[in-house]
């Protein structure tokens, strides 16, 4: 018997759904509030820090002067995932890095999603694909729309 080493982060092999909208990652000031134009699709998300707000939003509405990185793809993880799995995303960044991928993530409490740029999703689903996990086309949810104050 075999052991793995130690060192190694555990393999698993993951399907990943790939969602059709176009998403932006959209800089904002610190203390910034969620602008109108701000659309939700299947991934939205603002993220404070002490120097930048930052959203992920549809791309489609997002004003031509205001910093951001766009258009990209997001591919979740189908989970939930046990929130004590190691290497999970060491095992999906590794094979884009490799083929020289730019990616961003985001965690949520039950999965991990990676957006990469719309020009490189069929790139990383092959990237993935080689390495035994599962890429399928997502059918992204009807988001709510809950008014802003």
């Amino acid at each position: 018997m075999t052991d793995q080493p130690t060192d190694q982060p555990a393999q698993h092999t993951l399907t990943l759904l790939k969602y059709p909208e176009k998403l932006a990652i959209v800089r904002l000031g610190p203390g910034a509030e969620i602008p109108q134009w701000a659309e939700s699709a299947s991934l939205f998300s603002v993220t404070a820090t002490a120097t930048e707000t930052s959203l992920v939003c549809a791309t489609r509405s997002v004003p031509t002067k205001t910093p951001s990185i766009k258009p990209l793809t997001a591919f979740q993880v189908r989970g939930p995932l046990d929130p004590d799995a190691v290497g999970i995303l060491a095992g999906l960044l590794a094979p884009l890095a490799e083929a020289g991928i730019p990616v961003y993530t985001i965690s949520t409490f039950d999965t991990d999603w990676v957006m990469v740029r719309l020009v490189d999703g069929d790139k990383a689903a092959e990237a993935w694909r080689r390495r035994g996990h599962t890429v399928t086309d997502a059918v992204p949810a009807t988001p709510s729309r809950k008014s802003r104050k």
